[in-house]
């Protein structure tokens, strides 16, 4: 029986490296996040090297004696490529690449790499891509090398390497027509926006560092359906669906993208628009992973990217995820930055009651009491505090209809009162 051969491709073997600045635990805590991202990309880690510096050196990223530790590193390790903690420059990408002769790519690439994987709808596919070309455009004839010595790999979906074998004039050409898309797509979304706000229905949106549960929570209220995943970046394309909560009111969650240390400029650029639902919605929901042992660092890179985003005077929510890990029970951790704090697990379903009754509370305080008979003719009213307001009582009597309820500012004037 003739044998077949597994012609599976060979996984990329890269090192991780970094420069520090004497934080030892930081750049542990991010080299880690790093082996993690790489893990995601498809590659496998091998080794890690560090080098202690001031600052990182503007030509090569690391010292020239460095390389060629890390040079003889790469050959006993057979790795295949080096990954860089920051986001190179094109001159320490082109150095790095003559001096080392392999595959070099960094902490942008491989975010970039990965979003490219898992955008699924066309906005996202459009804004992966602006943010890849704006990317690489800078970098083209040292990600053209780097590239293609190996034909494939990290770095090679989205626009690919056909598209960095096109010029420059032609690259810009794409970004302008991208951005272009990129603007319609941000008309469309602010008149979504606009009609929300309109129709007076609240918008909380979910924010967090990737991988904190999320998209799960999401599905557990909603029954949204989409993938979630216990990986980074499991979802990309954000997902606002309509719940209605125990007293009848409606409101609308939107899933925005995972934050993370690092994160690309470019991206930040690229989905400004997506990001920005945390910037118009009425609440912040932040959930936590709590069993994450960096969830300080996650909490402070959430609420730098808040804070960029222009998030300001909003009421924020904390929901300290993922308490079903601990042995000993749950751990009753603190946001000094929150408004109100939940502890509690998306997958066993404890402290979602409290949740969604301290949203509940949060409408209601923002909302207007109305105690008011309407008559018979005006029953039509009733479905709108309904339908935008919380309706704590209705009593059928001979004048008409007694209402007791909370509505918002805007439906309170709608109401004739």
């Amino acid at each position: 029986m003739e044998k077949l051969y597994d012609m599976k491709e060979e996984p990329e073997k890269v090192i991780l490296v970094a420069v520090s600045d004497g934080d030892e635990d930081k750049v542990k805590e991010s080299l880690d996040e790093l082996e993690e991202l790489v893990s995601t990309a498809g590659a496998i880690t091998v080794g890690r090297m560090t080098q202690n510096r001031e600052r990182i050196h503007p030509g090569t990223y690391i010292g020239k004696g460095k390389i060629e530790e890390l040079k003889m590193y790469i050959e006993s390790m057979e790795a295949t490529g080096i990954v860089c903690d920051d986001e190179l420059s094109p001159a320490q990408l082109k150095n790095l690449e003559d001096e080392l002769q392999t595959k070099i790519m960094d902490r942008t690439l491989v975010i970039l790499d990965i979003f490219a994987g898992r955008a699924l709808t066309k906005e996202g596919k459009i804004q992966v891509e602006l943010a890849q070309l704006k990317y690489r455009s800078a970098r083209l004839v040292g990600l053209r090398s780097s590239l293609s010595r190996l034909g494939g790999g990290i770095g090679t979906r989205g626009p690919g390497e056909k598209k960095l074998e096109i010029d420059r004039r032609l690259i810009s050409d794409r970004i302008a027509a991208l951005r272009r898309e990129v603007e319609e797509m941000e008309k469309h979304r602010n008149l979504a926006r606009e009609k929300r706000s309109k129709n007076s229905v609240p918008v909380i949106a979910i924010v967090g560092y990737t991988n904190a549960g999320k998209s799960t929570l999401l599905n557990e209220l909603t029954d949204a359906g989409i993938l979630a995943e216990d990986k980074l970046f499991a979802t990309l394309d954000p997902t606002t669906r309509n719940y209605k909560l125990p007293m009848g009111q409606e409101v609308l969650l939107t899933d925005t993208v995972g934050f993370i240390r690092k994160l690309p400029h470019h991206l930040i650029d690229a989905f400004r628009s997506t990001l920005e639902e945390a910037k118009y919605a009425d609440i912040i929901l932040h959930v936590v992973d709590s069993f994450n042992p960096q969830i300080d660092a996650q909490m402070e890179i959430v609420y730098d990217t808040l804070e960029h985003l222009g998030v300001k005077e909003k009421p924020i929510v904390t929901f300290f995820n993922k308490q079903d890990k601990f042995q000993d029970g749950s751990h009753l951790f603190k946001d000094l930055k929150a408004d109100y704090v939940v502890h509690g697990s998306v997958k066993t379903g404890i402290g979602l009651d409290k949740l969604v009754d301290t949203i509940e509370n949060i409408l209601k305080e923002k909302s207007v009491y109305v105690e008011h008979v309407f008559s018979y003719n005006e029953a039509s009213k009733l479905q709108l505090i309904r339908k935008y307001g919380q309706l704590i009582s209705e009593d059928y009597i001979a004048e008409g209809i007694l209402v007791k309820a909370n509505v918002p500012d805007e439906i309170y004037g709608q109401l004739g009162i």
